[in-house]
């Protein structure tokens, strides 16, 4: 794997870890003990992903999100829980991916990697503040599935083809900072007062 295609594998790892840290930490390692996916050298420190123990946890994780992420008022409290957790654990994720051998890449990735997993996690919650305002259950049951399949699909993109996995990742960034920008304002004007007509 060439050192374009370990950041760009980075990259996504840490966008997908913005949407579902457990489901990317529970496949990935799931994919690392039954041989699934073979990974390079530079990789070998996501074999912890492949322990019995973390395994566990993601899936036990992982299966809490899916249904956590389907109630509205469960799914804003579950995103708030997680402003922190998802963007550590996407700067984990991508300081593993990306070779140890020298300091300032670690530091750069856990950075960006952070990074990118707040400005995906912000998004989804800015995205989802948006579907779980509305007073009907089915819009944020099939936004939900669609962001489970959708990291699922990214993830197996990412491991067969980083590359185009993080155009799209760019992509999904972009329309993550401009849900934000939409939460911003939707929130501004639930929270303002109501003007009453004067006279």
């Amino acid at each position: 794997m060439s050192a374009v295609e370990l950041i760009a594998l980075a990259s996504t790892v840490s966008l997908l870890a913005g949407w579902r840290l457990y489901l990317v930490s529970f496949v990935t390692g799931l994919a690392m003990k039954f041989g699934w996916i073979a990974l390079p050298d530079q990789l070998q420190a996501l074999d912890i992903l492949a322990s019995n123990w973390l395994i566990g946890i993601a899936g036990v994780g992982a299966l809490a999100e899916f249904f956590a992420d389907k109630v509205p008022w469960v799914d804003s409290a579950w995103d708030a829980v997680h402003s922190v957790v998802r963007p550590i654990g996407g700067a984990l994720l991508s300081m593993a991916i990306i070779d140890g051998s020298d300091p300032k890449w670690q530091v750069a990735s856990f950075l960006l990697g952070g990074g990118a997993a707040l400005v995906a996690h912000a998004g989804k919650a800015g995205a989802r503040t948006l579907v779980n305002a509305s007073p009907e259950p089915v819009s944020n049951m099939v936004v939900s599935t669609g962001e489970d399949i959708a990291t699922a699909g990214l993830l197996a993109l990412a491991i067969a083809n980083p590359i185009a996995a993080a155009v799209i990742a760019l992509l999904l960034v972009g329309l993550s900072v401009w849900l934000v920008m939409k939460a911003r304002r939707f929130l501004r004007r639930l929270l303002e007062p109501k003007r009453r007509p004067a006279g």
